[in-house]
């Protein structure tokens, strides 16, 4: 392959333009290039390499379109910053857990007894802490 052909294209582009002008080529397409017929008979009509040369001579009608990638900077955005105190988590943590009791309550999953029980021992775990 030409050496100026491998710095315009990649190796696959190469690849799937050969493949394609030698698909034509197979379909009875007409040859962009004048050929001899020994050049032909030296080639033995091989599709492929029929589409290798017109590749080489440049003179194919197959152009590549490369989409330019986006810029991961605008999709990513700024992350925030999160401000609160270990405090405020806590009370968070502790509404939760409330409204998870009263919806087992309701659900009749516990008894009242056993959550007051369970809510002693966590507090009486975290003030040792």
């Amino acid at each position: 392959m030409n050496q100026k052909l491998q710095e315009n294209f990649t190796k696959y582009e190469i690849a799937r333009i050969i493949g394609a002008r030698a698909l034509q080529i197979a379909m009875d397409a007409p040859i962009l290039l004048k050929l001899k017929d020994e050049e032909l008979k030296e080639m033995k009509y091989d599709a492929l390499k029929i589409a290798e040369r017109e590749l080489e001579e440049n003179v194919l009608p197959i152009s590549i379109h490369r989409p330019i990638p986006r810029r991961g900077d605008e999709k990513l955005g700024k992350i925030k910053e999160d401000t609160t105190s270990d405090e405020e988590l806590e009370e968070k943590e502790k509404e939760l857990e409330k409204e998870i009791v009263e919806g087992a309550e309701e659900m009749g999953f516990t008894n009242a007894a056993d959550v007051e029980e369970s809510s002693e021992e966590i507090s009486v775990s975290s003030e040792e802490q």
